[in-house]
């Protein structure tokens, strides 16, 4: 029978990172999720760099670090180059997750386990991925921990007829994924699988979960993944060639349009959109022409061919060639149902098509929309993002953000603070003390310099927060304030180290 083989990229968000921005790959570099590290390479840990650590300890162990935001569509694009490359050698494999993939091993063909991970390895590392580790054994969970104990690019093979056994249970029990019960079982001593599997079944899904029982049974030979492998993907990228080449624009688009049709009703078929598509235009005697366009709904036949247009008219400018090959790539396809327009209709395709020509003039980043994100001042919570990109970066808006003003939000945010001034009844500026207190109670305000004094009809805070506490100069104490005048008008006040800020207003 066909054993399992498991191909492990470590790191893989990183080095799909380094991949997509072009960045050598020995570099020290780490991923971050929510200002923690979710991965980071082996340069990286030898600077004492580590899964779960906060930025800020991290670049200070490591201040040369590469800082790469988490994207897990990013490492599920990269990685299908590794899974079609692996597919040519052996079809039928099956992802577990950006970075590891399974397959049934084709030990019969290459001479048996070694050389099939050799050759497996070699293909990996052709497409320069060079930290890739082999597992071979009997199931599936026993050769991913086989791929995982393996060294640089070199093969484990856990013997056949009984081997999984014996090597399952001198693993540690932090192989589990559930956090919950490794911390469980290392509090009832028991440091390695082959103490859970000495347990009763009943008691280890009673006690530990679905998932630690299911690796119990493992051990004893029960309950083996086999390996199902993928259909895979069709080819929607299309292209077409000129022959001779074409030195119009207009031509190029005229003669390009069956081919962004054709490119649209084969998405159509699977009952998918692009929502962002490269387009790459080869050209003589000069480099090619490759963009990223994004769509804020879907692309149609007409905006490709928009979009190309205005990608030629910007290589005429730069003095490009004659035009020999236009290819459309889908860099991200979604359900249909997802971009379908509600019951009242969607947004304004005028607009999206002026919007998108602007950025075809002066550049993807020219047009950003707002959004909002976590943050404790109204200017934290706000952020911008290229018009038709989706947000990958944000802070979380579920998070607590102490100190941050409650609602309701206010309605005009300064894009810079006006110097401000707060007196109490006798004339003197308020403070804020130390320990959070206001050394008298605000009664008049001037929102900037030049407008008139207003009586406080009511005030509401002090919300105080200390800002990069952590930096050399102590960082920055900040205090905010609503206040509301006897004229109606409502403000968001700042007490920044010693003086006032207005921040925003509310209408």
């Amino acid at each position: 029978m066909s054993r399992t083989l498991v191909v492990w990229c470590a790191d893989w968000p990183v080095a799909a990172a380094l991949s997509e921005q072009g960045l050598p790959r020995h570099l020290p570099a780490a991923v971050f999720a929510q200002n923690r590290v979710q991965a980071c390479n082996q340069a990286a840990r030898e600077f004492g760099v580590k899964r779960g650590m906060r930025r800020r300890d991290a670049q200070s162990r490591c201040p040369e670090m590469q800082v790469l935001a988490a994207d897990d569509a990013r490492d599920a694009r990269v990685f299908e180059e590794v899974l079609v490359r692996l597919e040519e050698l052996r079809p039928g494999v099956m992802p577990l997750r950006p970075g590891l993939v399974a397959l049934r091993s084709p030990a019969r063909f290459y001479g048996g386990d070694a050389e099939a991970g050799a050759a497996i390895a070699e293909c990996v590392v052709g497409l320069g991925i060079w930290d890739v580790r082999i597992g071979i054994a009997d199931e599936l969970f026993t050769a991913e921990q086989a791929a995982r104990s393996a060294g640089l690019q070199e093969t484990y093979a856990v013997p056949a007829d009984g081997g999984s056994t014996d090597f399952l249970r001198a693993l540690p029990v932090h192989v589990l994924e559930d956090a919950d019960a490794v911390s469980l079982l290392q509090r009832l001593g028991l440091t390695t699988l082959g103490g859970l599997a000495d347990l009763p079944g009943a008691d280890v899904k009673a006690r530990f979960g679905a998932q630690a029982a299911w690796v119990r049974r493992v051990i004893h030979g029960e309950g083996a993944r086999p390996v199902t492998g993928r259909t895979p993907p069709p080819e929607l990228t299309t292209e077409v060639a000129f022959e001779p080449p074409l030195d119009s624009a207009e031509a190029v688009c005229f003669s390009a349009r069956q081919a962004a049709e054709g490119f649209v009703k084969g998405l159509a078929t699977r009952q998918e959109v692009c929502t962002e598509v490269r387009i790459e235009v080869a050209m003589e005697d000069v480099p090619d022409s490759v963009r990223t366009w994004a769509h804020p709904r879907w692309f149609s036949s007409v905006d490709l061919i928009d979009r190309l247009h205005w990608q030629l008219a910007g290589v005429a400018r730069r003095g490009g060639g004659a035009v020999t090959e236009v290819r459309f790539v889908p860099e991200a396809a979604v359900s249909e149902a997802v971009h379908a327009d509600g019951l009242w209709g969607g947004t304004n395709e005028r607009v999206d098509r002026g919007i998108a020509r602007v950025q075809g003039l002066l550049g993807h980043e020219a047009v950003v929309a707002p959004v909002l994100q976590g943050g404790r001042s109204p200017s934290d919570r706000q952020a911008y993002v290229p018009w038709g990109d989706r947000p990958t970066t944000l802070r979380d808006r579920g998070l607590p953000w102490p100190g941050s003003i409650p609602p309701p939000a206010p309605a005009r945010v300064l894009a810079d603070p006006w110097p401000a001034e707060v007196c109490d009844q006798a004339g003197r500026q308020v403070l804020v003390l130390p320990r959070g207190g206001v050394s008298a109670d605000p009664a008049r305000y001037r929102p900037a310099a030049g407008q008139p004094w207003q009586r406080i009809a009511s005030w509401a805070g002090p919300w105080p927060v200390t800002e990069a506490w952590w930096e050399p100069g102590g960082g920055r104490r900040v205090a905010r304030f609503q206040l509301v005048g006897v004229d109606g008008r409502a403000w968001l006040a700042t007490f920044d180290t010693d003086h006032w800020l207005t921040e925003a207003s509310y209408d």
